[in-house]
């Protein structure tokens, strides 16, 4: 069985694939890198309480499905 071409996958695809695979360690570092390129996140200081939540609006939004990343 060959292996799917992990570079033409999507994220989505990729981080299903690995779930699914996850022994697969070619796939999970093939994913890893890909996070890495795309660098989607939104990066935040430790919460001390939910409502520190407030003081990020864009984090808040992404989760409400106002971000299709």
């Amino acid at each position: 069985m060959s292996k799917p071409n992990f570079q033409a996958m999507s994220q989505k695809d990729l981080h299903d694939y690995v779930l699914a695979h996850r022994d697969d360690q070619e796939a999970f570092y093939a994913y890893v890198d890909k996070l890495h390129a795309e660098a989607n996140w939104i990066e935040m200081p430790p919460l001390e309480s939910l409502q520190d939540l407030d003081k990020y609006p864009e984090f808040i939004e992404r989760f409400r499905g106002g971000s299709n990343v």
